[in-house]
């Protein structure tokens, strides 16, 4: 096991929460959030074969509707446009259907 010193580790984390801050960002506008709605981006490990070792859940808060989660299949550093489209577009489809 590395040795991390505590300097690394807050500069590392305060990398990591503003890439998940801009995230939000982008993700809230894609969906066209209102104040009443929310978000949260995870990364978590990804146990499934294929899958990379570390993947990002998104959890859709809308007022008065049920959460509803999606998987991007990429670490948060190396998600792009086309995954924030297709999350806005699963998000779309399955608000029309009523499916969680």
């Amino acid at each position: 096991m590395a040795f991390v010193s505590l300097k690394a580790w807050k500069a590392r984390s305060a990398e990591q929460a503003a890439l998940a801050g801009r995230l939000k960002a982008e993700i809230a506008t894609a969906l066209a959030l209102g104040p009443a709605d929310a978000l949260t981006l995870n990364a978590i490990a990804c146990p499934d074969p294929g899958c990379p070792d570390i993947e990002t859940v998104v959890l859709v808060m809308r007022d008065r509707e049920p959460t509803r989660a999606f998987r991007i299949r990429r670490p948060m550093e190396s998600i792009e446009a086309a995954d924030i489209a297709a999350v806005a577009e699963e998000e779309s489809q399955r608000r029309a259907v009523g499916t969680v």
